[in-house]
């Protein structure tokens, strides 16, 4: 199962892509990084349903889709390897993760949502985001293979 992380904004050289790439890296296959981008001076709502559009078209079609968002649900790292597993099981040939930008998402993307994932109740800068999920699907494989890099 291929794995995308499609993310509004564009990262820089710096500590937070360095954290993204070296657990990105480390799955297999690759974690598939796709970054989109609205650089118009929009207004909050105008700019939140351009970014679900290009967040939507760059998702791979029939992809099952995570949504993160802070109103989502809260899963430990177990239960998170496990709906991963059952994806992988039920046959699904890609797996996207949407992170969105600084004024969340449209409605529309959390109702194509077959999960809304929430990484707790803190609010966390959009870069960093994408090294802590990287890592958590690093985890979340790894829980899967029996590799002794989750102790729980």
């Amino acid at each position: 199962m291929r794995t995308w992380l499609i993310a509004v904004g564009r990262s820089k050289p710096g500590p937070e892509r360095d954290l993204l790439r070296l657990y990105a890296d480390r799955l297999d296959p690759a974690l598939q990084v796709r970054e989109v981008e609205e650089k118009r001076p929009l207004a909050v709502a105008e700019r939140r349903a351009r970014e679900a559009s290009l967040l939507l078209d760059a998702v791979p079609k029939g992809a099952i889709l995570v949504v993160l968002d802070e109103r989502g649900r809260s899963l430990t790292s177990v239960a998170f390897a496990e709906r991963i597993r059952d994806w992988r099981d039920q046959g699904a040939g890609d797996l996207a993760f949407l992170v969105g930008g600084a004024d969340g998402h449209d409605e529309t993307v959390r109702q194509r949502a077959a999960l809304v994932l929430s990484l707790g109740p803190m609010t966390w800068p959009h870069m960093l985001v994408r090294g802590l999920l990287a890592e958590q699907i690093w985890r979340a494989q790894a829980i899967l293979s029996g590799h002794p890099y989750h102790r729980a």
